[in-house]
């Protein structure tokens, strides 16, 4: 450990605290379709299983921010994590975490000192020449074989998400990094015991830069599967998938679908969550048509990436649970 990050000897009460896995890691990142917010309710709609400590191994083959993997691994006996995303800036962001997490810090920490010292004029030149380095220097960065370079690559990754507009981070179909400066007056670019804490609760996560169907190779017995796939618009001028270079239409809403039926025949553990099109559109089945032989419950939830605060309204999302 850093010495310079614990002054006054309190290395030891880090070490102590980190004893344990329930330790208070949440999202590092704000990620589009992130369940902060609706995690009280998904915890009720967890399996049974997980209380009575059954279940050994988590799975989440659309991690994003992680909202629902950090409180089962935190808040449960699991004893596996598997985490897997096609974003691969995300995925090197929690190898980064889970294998340099003090080399990271140290380069959010000169981030965040350089940031805050200048004035709102250099600050947001600052904000966009890093963000045309960051897109120009995507093209240097081996995404499949972990390197030295990952670890600037991360807290870059790491300040844009903390500087941005809405705190978004979102990729053109080119795979640029295009969300405009947010307006900020004090900016947490590095939370330090946050940092730390996911490191800790990475230990125990296997990580990968995959598609969802890579889980059906993966999974052992004892599972439990968490899908959180980006969400089907409900209006012609919404779109999840939008914030991304990767498409995720109705023909991988029902590839999903049937690799959900495939993992329930296994006996495995499945919940899922989507959008919910009778939002705008009461006569649309969709999803109610595709996993109709499974539970189907609405939760409300406030939608957070519309521009104008007016027109985050709550809305119904779908969790589908096998259970």
């Amino acid at each position: 450990m850093h010495k310079d990050y614990f002054p006054d000897n309190s290395q030891n009460k880090v070490e102590d605290l980190f004893f344990e896995y329930k330790v208070g890691a949440k999202p590092f990142l704000k990620w589009v379709g992130g369940k902060r917010q609706l995690i009280e309710q998904l915890r009720n709609l967890y399996p049974n299983e997980l209380n009575e400590n059954k279940i050994k191994n988590y799975y989440e083959p659309f991690v994003g921010g992680g909202a629902v993997f950090f409180d089962v691994v935190q808040n449960y006996d699991v004893k596996n994590a598997y985490l897997y995303d096609i974003n691969e800036e995300l995925v090197l962001c929690y190898q980064v975490i889970q294998k340099d997490v003090y080399k990271l810090i140290e380069f959010l920490h000169k981030y965040e000192r350089l940031y805050k010292q200048l004035s709102e004029k250099n600050q947001k030149q600052f904000y966009y020449e890093l963000r045309e380095s960051y897109n120009l220097h995507r093209f240097n960065i081996d995404y499949e074989k972990y390197r030295e370079n990952w670890i600037p690559r991360a807290a870059q990754t790491i300040f844009l998400n903390k500087t941005c507009f809405n705190g978004l981070v979102r990729f053109n179909s080119s795979g640029a990094f295009n969300t405009p400066m947010g307006k900020y007056s004090n900016p947490k670019i590095l939370d330090e015991t946050n940092l730390l804490h996911v490191s800790k609760v990475l230990e125990i996560a296997t990580i990968k830069k995959a598609d969802f169907k890579q889980v059906k190779k993966d999974i052992k017995n004892n599972s439990f599967v968490y899908f959180d796939p980006p969400y089907r618009p409900i209006s012609a001028t919404s779109s999840f998938t939008s914030y991304s270079k990767y498409n995720f239409e109705d023909d991988e809403q029902l590839q999903l679908a049937a690799l959900f039926m495939d993992l329930d025949k296994d006996g495995h553990k499945l919940m899922l969550s989507n959008s919910d099109p009778k939002n705008t559109n009461e006569h649309d089945d969709f999803f109610d048509s595709i996993y109709e032989k499974f539970r189907i419950t609405r939760v409300a939830a406030k939608r957070s990436i519309n521009s104008n605060p007016l027109k985050r309204n709550a809305i119904n999302e779908i969790v589908v649970t096998n259970y």
